[in-house]
Formats: structure tokens, C-alpha cells, sequence
């Protein structure tokens, strides 16, 4: 029975939940359309895709690969020999599987697996959820057949522009918000209260992680309760500050629940982030990452911040300007209604069928 269906696709990309989600909004999508579809994720195994991806039922298989770090570290002497490792596996992998399609949604992870599907023949999808493109993605432009992108400023760093598709940043199925007490009491919270969701990403935010810390005593003070996710690194040196109105999570899994227990998000501006509360239409303030390519994160922060869709709060001013910001997003309850509407004016929520549709479309071609 192997091997029979025509639709079968390997999807690569993960290391953080920015480049993972988006790959398993499509997956999710694919399997809707067409439940006879063969879906088959490789990644890294000590990274959020070697946990998430099996919980949310799809097959996974693991490669020896890892990231280069810009500044010299001793992992980065293995780096040659773990990317010619993962190479021979991602080949004997796509040998095996004979996907029809490959996608890969970004990141180190995603090259030697669309590397070697390409190769054996698979037509490849890559998915772009940065204005400014990322390393791995413009490595494989050539072995693209279609690249779906998020932003207009993308398609400069692309040298053929008739494989640019502007789909969007796909969103996972299953976000949605849900009644606001049963979410709150969930996490222990009183609905009658206002609560901030703080989310530094799925590795966490030191910056982020200090300025929450410093400014607690004053949000409890001031009747704000807090869900806070820290990231796994940083979780142990602050879990002791959890409390009645303070909740403290490694890693949320359940973000539909998070979503809808908030009255504001507090969030690093990725793009697969700003999809999702774009998509929910949460009020939010971001805090860009100084540590990205090109400073996409500020450049998406400030576009929010001009269409009047979002705060945003730079890294530098984080511990001073964070409190006032959050009283007055928490308490103007005008501008709270605003911003909702108008970070909503952002959302694509067809991305993820779009470039579903396109995959099984490719797929069919023999």
C-alpha cells in the first residue's frame, strides 16, 4: 500500500516555533482536503519539532543537524561534518519516502531535506514569513518551483520574482478564541480582572523575561494578572515568582486558551506571531528582537505601529516605557477597541488552504 497515493509531501523547517507553525498550518490543511494524503516531517529532534509535530499526529524523522552560530563557537567546527550527515540521511529519507512535494518553511533544518527531495525529483514548495528572507530559503530559490511569501519587501531579495506567490503567513487550524472566563479559569485567573499574555517566543525573551520581572510588584498592585511563558532556558530562574495572579509556563502549548484568557499580548514581533494575532485580532505590544537579520522583527513592529494596529516598545527603552504602555492598552478601552479592528485589516486567514491547494495541485502533476 506504500507509496500508492500520488499526494505525498515532506515538510522541513522548524529549530523555532516561527518556522515550525506555519509548516503544520499547511499540513493540517492538506490533510483536511485530501485525508488520503501521505504528510512526513523531518527535522531536528532535540528542537520544538521533534515534540510538537508527533503531538499533532503527523510522522516524524529526525536529522544530525544544527544551525551555524554568527559568533564562534566549538559546535561550529562540526558544523561541515553534521551538514554532509544530514545530507546522506535527508537523501536516504526522500529515497525511502518518494514525497511528490516538498516544503520547507525556512531554517537550517529545511536544506538538506528540500537539498535532497529536489534531487530526487519532488517539485518544492518554500514558504517565507519574513520581510526579509532568510539565509536557507535563498540558498534553495533555484530548486523552487513556488515561493510563498508574507511581505512586499521580500520579493527584492529574490532574483526570479514568477515564482513569488504573496499567500500570507499561514495560520495553525485549530487557533481559535474561545470563551474568555472558561480560558481565564483555566489558568487560574479571575475573569473579572484584566490579564496580560507574555510571549518571548517558544525559546523565550531575556530582555522580555527582566522587564516582566521587574515590573510585577506594580501590575499586581494594579489588579493586571499575568500568563507568562518564559521559554524552557529561562523558566526555572523565575518560576518562583509565580502567585495567584501570576502564572509562569516553560512553553504553552494550548495557545487558543492563552489567546482567550488575555485582554493584551506583550510578544517579540515574528511574523508567524503577528499572523496569529492578526488573525485573532488580539491588541498587542511588541518588543522587536535585536538579534534577527536586517531587523525584520522592528521593520514589522513599525509598520503595525503606523497603521496604529499595535504599541511598540524597543528593547532599549523595555524596562522603563513596558508598565505605562500596558496600563494605558489594559485601561483605554477606545484605543484596546481600535487596535483590535485594525490589526485584523492584517490577517490572511486563507493563507494556509491557498498554499495547501497549490501543494496538492503539484502533487497531481506527473
Amino acid at each position: 500500500m506504500k507509496n500508492k497515493t500520488p499526494y505525498r509531501f515532506v515538510f522541513a523547517g522548524g529549530g523555532t516555533g516561527g518556522h515550525l507553525y506555519p509548516a503544520l498550518a499547511v499540513a493540517q490543511q492538506i490533510r483536511l482536503i485530501k485525508p488520503e494524503s501521505e504528510i512526513l516531517f523531518v527535522g531536528a529532534k532535540n528542537k520544538i519539532e521533534g515534540r510538537v509535530v508527533p503531538e499533532c499526529g503527523f510522522n516524524f524523522r529526525s536529522i544530525w543537524v544544527s544551525g551555524f552560530s554568527r559568533k564562534f563557537t566549538l559546535s561550529n567546527l562540526l558544523f561541515p561534518i553534521k551538514l554532509f550527515v544530514s545530507m546522506l540521511q535527508s537523501l536516504s529519507i526522500c529515497f525511502s519516502y518518494k514525497p511528490r512535494v516538498a516544503v520547507g518553511s525556512g531554517a537550517y533544518v529545511s536544506g538538506p531535506v528540500i537539498w535532497a527531495a529536489s534531487v530526487l525529483g519532488a517539485k518544492v514548495i518554500l514558504l517565507e514569513q519574513n520581510s526579509y528572507p532568510g539565509f536557507t530559503n535563498r540558498l534553495l530559490e533555484k530548486r523552487a518551483t513556488e515561493i510563498h511569501i508574507t511581505f512586499e519587501e521580500s520579493k527584492k531579495y529574490f532574483r526570479d520574482n514568477s515564482k513569488l506567490i504573496m499567500s500570507g503567513n499561514p495560520v495553525r487550524m485549530n487557533l481559535r478564541l474561545n470563551d474568555r472566563i472558561e480560558a481565564a479559569k483555566k489558568f487560574g485567573l479571575d475573569p473579572s480582572k484584566k490579564i496580560l499574555l507574555v510571549i518571548g517566543g517558544s525559546g523565550g525573551a531575556r530582555s522580555i523575561n527582566e522587564a516582566i520581572a521587574g515590573n510585577l510588584s506594580k501590575m499586581i498592585d494594579n489588579g493586571i494578572q499575568v500568563v507568562w511563558q518564559t521559554g524552557q532556558f529561562y523558566f526555572m530562574h523565575y518560576k518562583h515568582l509565580e502567585n495567584t495572579s501570576v502564572k509562569i509556563f516553560p512553553f504553552i502549548s494550548d495557545m487558543s486558551a492563552a489567546y482567550s484568557s488575555c485582554d493584551v499580548v506583550l510578544a517579540r514581533s515574528g511574523a508567524t506571531t503577528i499572523a496569529e494575532i492578526a488573525f485573532l485580532g488580539m491588541p498587542a505590544i511588541f518588543v522587536p528582537s535585536e538579534n534577527v537579520a536586517a531587523n525584520h522583527q522592528y521593520k514589522n513592529a513599525k509598520a503595525l505601529k503606523v497603521a496604529n494596529a499595535a504599541e511598540l516598545i524597543e528593547d532599549k527603552n523595555l524596562k522603563d516605557e513596558l508598565f505605562p504602555v500596558i496600563s494605558e492598552m489594559l485601561l483605554n478601552i477606545a484605543r484596546h477597541d481600535v487596535m483590535k479592528k485594525n490589526i485584523s485589516e492584517f490577517a490572511k486567514p486563507m493563507a494556509a488552504q491557498t498554499i495547501a491547494e497549490r501543494a496538492i495541485r503539484l502533487a497531481e502533476i506527473i
